[in-house]
């Protein structure tokens, strides 16, 4: 699903107009963006949390040359699902299996 099809299905959901809907969506992003980019961390009880992982600079090697050369520190987003969210996707996946197994012997 795309930006859009969350959109059009909070907007059937709620019964509420695409376009109040977009800007509550585009609302809500720039919110988590913001908090991200200063470093902070966003956590949604039963969906998951998103917060900043840094990896240091190191050295490396340029793969034709062989040269030795420096690779900047970058900061990273990071998604840890709840525990909600897992067992959902979980049970799911495992419904599915066992469903599988059944037709199949």
């Amino acid at each position: 699903m795309n930006k859009n099809g969350l959109i059009e299905n909070v907007a059937r959901a709620t019964k509420m107009s695409k376009p109040a809907v977009a800007v509550i969506v585009e609302s809500m992003f720039e919110i988590i963006k913001n908090e991200l980019e200063s470093g902070g961390s966003v956590k949604l009880v039963g969906f998951g949390s998103f917060h900043i992982s840094e990896r240091k600079s190191s050295e490396g090697r340029h793969p034709r040359t062989g040269e030795v050369i420096q690779i900047n520190t970058v900061r990273n987003i990071r998604f840890r699902q709840g525990s909600d969210l897992k067992l959902r996707i979980n049970r799911k996946r495992a419904d599915n299996t066992r469903l599988l197994g059944d037709s199949i012997i």
